[in-house]
């Protein structure tokens, strides 16, 4: 297919150019959104949402930055308003006077070139006496320089600027962006902000939400957490999206759960989120499920990820298990390393016993400056003023992140996040915790683990904070001086007080092959199954996955 645009400018995200819409052709777009709307309201629809915002078709006509047009089209504001407003009146046309249409309008567009506020005020009137009836708020293009939706995000972080909107229309305003319990939701209308809220992927990860929320059941809302890692990231590569905490998400049809036909005892050795998943799903169907945990609290690696700068929602996906597990009735016996002898009265087992970190074969890789990110992110280990990172995949990314952003703040701080990336253009964001070099041996880009629509967020973080990159990287020894490499052939030294080791995970498997030894044929899930990088998304799936074919 054809990609249109209001002018032939090629998006910086994009790969190709699009061809200039005819006039003819807009004038058959704005009869498509007629159209379509009927559509929704023939099917028993009581309202559509025009998308006027986020660097889509119609933003591109309203901003200069992707309208060049000289005809009646482009140029004034009054031009450039001219598509969004006939698609309003073409809808208004189209449909009954009580057939509700909501406008999403760009409120911040964050890109050179985009719509200021006084234009998003005049807009947002005109939107109205076109036949608006609400207004949902967007902030941000794709493109934009500043993440919008991503962890780093904190909760309602931009409802300040939709907030802008409010006394200006007489129709409801409402907010969006990073609203993921009832709490804010609650909050921002409280505070006057807002009229509304506006909630996608929190109903992804809890299709219940609002009826928990409504019957005072917040603590049992599966929270989003904003990682994007399978809705937005599957997207944009062109995947089925679905969801990291809830892999049922569109896809309840095809996976659907049903009742044990027989109930049986099952044991769940370790209380990572694939264990967590497992025990959660198994215990639903009705069977009776035994949660063992060497360490004294739930949550594996989503304990020490949790400490990483944008990732502090992990721990709202721990308290939704530790709460699942507790209204199932599953039996959660923490400091309880499992044997073979210990399982043997089960009726089935899954192993979930997670990962431990690799030891890369590094001369003085046992030198009292090297730790291992377990040990640093668990406060085991304390690290120097100077840090090399051996390992930039996500793990080494996520450290170095920890590492030049460690005490400046939550990222659940909203005055925090604005002070990071610049918003308050006053803010003084302070200097990097720790001096970094991040290293990795292959020559591919740095960072490359995390997903399409977080990835560059992490790297515009080290960027900001001076951390040096080297890829391409031989090791050859760690010593009092610091750790030795050779880099495009030249020999280097890292001079560094402490050395965080990020070469990847080996699994914690040996249990199984007892089992295998005494005849049994246990359930391998998570780290233990694969180890070769951390992942959530297919850990909490494959606990899923196998609690549901028990």
């Amino acid at each position: 297919d054809e990609i249109v645009a209001p002018s032939p400018l090629k998006s910086p995200i994009h790969r190709n150019e699009p061809r200039e819409l005819s006039e003819p052709e807009i004038e058959r777009i704005i009869a498509d959104f007629a159209h379509g709307a009927t559509i929704a309201r023939e099917a028993g629809y009581d309202g559509v949402e025009i998308m006027g915002s986020e660097g889509y078709l119609i933003s591109q006509f309203l901003a200069p930055r992707t309208n060049q047009r000289t005809d009646k089209w482009g140029g004034s504001l009054d031009n450039r308003m001219r598509f969004a407003l006939e698609i309003i009146k073409a809808v208004r046309a189209a449909t009954d006077a009580d057939f509700i249409i909501m406008y999403r309008i760009s409120v911040l567009d964050i890109v050179e070139g985009g719509c200021p506020i006084d234009e998003v005020i005049t807009l947002a009137k005109a939107a109205e006496a076109a036949g608006a009836d609400i207004l949902n708020t967007g902030v941000g293009w794709h493109e934009a320089p500043v993440p919008t939706i991503a962890q780093a995000v904190p909760r309602a972080g931009f409802s300040w600027a939709g907030a802008r909107l409010m006394g200006h229309v007489s129709v409801p305003v409402v907010s969006t962006n990073r609203i993921n319990t009832p709490e804010v939701a609650e909050g921002l209308i409280a505070s006057g902000e807002a009229d509304m809220v506006s909630m996608a992927r929190p109903f992804l990860a809890d299709p219940a939400f609002v009826s928990k929320a409504e019957n005072g059941q917040a603590d049992a809302i599966n929270t989003c957490i904003a990682c994007n890692q399978a809705c937005l990231d599957h997207y944009f590569t062109g995947r089925e999206a679905t969801c990291l905490v809830n892999p049922r998400a569109c896809r309840e049809t095809e996976l659907a759960l049903v009742p044990a036909a027989q109930p049986k005892k099952v044991a769940v050795v370790g209380a990572g989120v694939a264990g967590l998943s497992c025990a959660e799903t198994a215990a639903q169907r009705g069977h009776h499920v035994t949660l063992f945990e060497t360490s004294d609290r739930i949550g594996g690696q989503f304990l020490l990820a949790r400490h990483i700068p944008g990732k502090e929602e992990f721990n709202e996906t721990l308290r939704y298990f530790q709460n699942r597990l507790d209204a199932l009735g599953v039996t959660l016996k923490l400091n309880s390393p499992a044997d073979a002898e210990g399982l043997s009265d089960f009726d089935e087992i899954v192993l979930a016993t997670g990962v431990v970190p690799r030891t890369p074969p590094i001369e003085g890789v046992d030198h009292p400056k090297v730790m291992t990110y377990e040990q640093l992110l668990s406060g085991a280990r304390k690290p120097g003023r100077k840090v090399a990172v051996i390992g930039a995949g996500g793990v080494g990314v996520d450290v170095a992140v920890y590492l030049v952003e460690h005490g400046h703040g939550s990222h659940l701080d909203a005055e925090a996040f604005r002070t990071t990336w610049g918003i308050d253009r006053d803010a003084n964001p302070g200097a990097p915790s720790h001096e970094v070099t991040l290293l990795q041996r292959s020559e591919g880009r740095m960072g490359s683990g995390p997903g399409k629509t977080t990835g560059w967020v992490h790297r515009s973080v080290l960027l900001r904070a001076n951390v040096e990159m080297l890829a391409g990287v031989a090791y050859h020894r760690i010593d009092d001086e610091g750790l030795h490499v050779s880099v495009g052939g030249e020999d280097r030294v890292i001079a560094c007080d402490s050395v965080v080791l990020c070469a990847g995970q080996e699994p914690v498997n040996a249990l199984a092959d007892v089992l295998r030894t005494s005849g049994r044929n246990p359930h391998v899930i998570g780290g233990a199954k694969l180890a070769t990088e951390l992942d959530a998304k297919r850990a909490i799936e494959e606990g899923f996955m196998v609690a549901a074919a028990l």
